[in-house]
């Protein structure tokens, strides 16, 4: 009974449950947006919802299954979930989950494209493949050269909010996609803050993040400038007549994201940063929930 619990406890570290909420709250937008007609298609929503955080768990697994391949989680590095460098959970074992979780997502695909004859959405579903499983992936892992961010800020942004409308409503629109790019930067910078910490043992393995190319000084103005353009991009979204003015209230996250500033510059060591990493979730929930009230008037 207590190596169910704890084989238990292992996968639901694996999974890295905290970040999860980078996926619920762009499908929630998307469904939100796309149920405008009154048509909620719950059916719908939820195979959407269980396609999407399977890839999303493939994604976490695949991280940690090719980091540790290529030798880049050993040592000090603090990066992926550690299961395997715990021997906790084999990599054989990790990469069968990872195939597991590749198969769901593609039957629900498949219902997507054959059944609903959505057939526009297949190159969404192509991105989506292809982002999650070549992050760290040989030979592509594009997160291996600075590519990270874009990625995930594409397909946690444009790919889910507008591919999740076209599922429920049955077309594109331009609104999903412009309600999308705050999301989508916002699911970046908690990718990039999270790669903060790990700069040092990074580059040592030849993994030039966004972070590691830029250097901690610049690093830390790319911060800056990446809530700066979260908080322009609602703006702008406002100024569309796409969102509630209600969402002004996204500006009273200002204060948390000063004070997380103040902590980054005063700490040297950056490998401190991963500590405070729920600084960056909370904002990320915070203007996210902002969001979604925003649009229920």
């Amino acid at each position: 009974m207590k190596y169910d619990r704890d084989m238990i406890k292992a996968w639901v570290q694996a999974s890295r449950p905290p970040f999860f909420i980078a996926t619920f709250i762009p499908l929630i937008i998307g469904w939100i947006l796309g149920a405008e007609n009154g048509s909620w298609h719950i059916s719908r929503f939820i195979l959407v919802v269980i396609g999407a955080f399977m890839v999303h768990l493939a994604t976490n697994l695949a991280n940690d299954y090719f980091d540790h391949i290529q030798g880049t989680d050993a040592g000090e590095s603090i990066g992926g979930s550690r299961v395997i460098q715990e021997g906790k959970i084999s990599p054989d074992e990790l990469f069968k989950a990872i195939l597991l979780c590749y198969l769901l997502a593609s039957l629900v695909a498949f219902y997507f494209l054959f059944i609903l004859k959505l057939w526009a959405l297949l190159p969404f579903l192509l991105l989506a493949l292809f982002s999650s499983y070549f992050y760290v992936a040989p030979p592509i892992k594009y997160g291996y050269h600075g590519l990270g961010e874009l990625f995930v800020g594409v397909n946690m942004g444009p790919v889910m909010v507008v591919g999740t409308y076209w599922v429920i409503a049955g077309r594109p629109d331009w609104v999903p996609f412009f309600i999308s790019i705050p999301v989508g930067l916002m699911v970046a910078v908690i990718l990039y803050y999270q790669s903060l910490p790990d700069m040092r043992t990074d580059k040592a393995v030849g993994k030039y993040t966004l972070a590691v190319r830029l250097g901690k000084r610049r690093a830390f103005h790319c911060l800056i400038l990446f809530w700066t353009a979260i908080y322009v991009s609602i703006l702008f979204v406002i100024f569309l007549k796409m969102l509630h003015p209600m969402a002004l209230l996204s500006l009273l996250t200002v204060p948390l994201f000063v004070k997380l500033l103040r902590i980054v510059r005063k700490i040297d060591d950056w490998m401190e940063l991963d500590g405070y990493g729920n600084y960056i979730r909370i904002l990320y929930l915070s203007n996210g929930l902002i969001i979604i009230f925003s649009l229920l008037f």
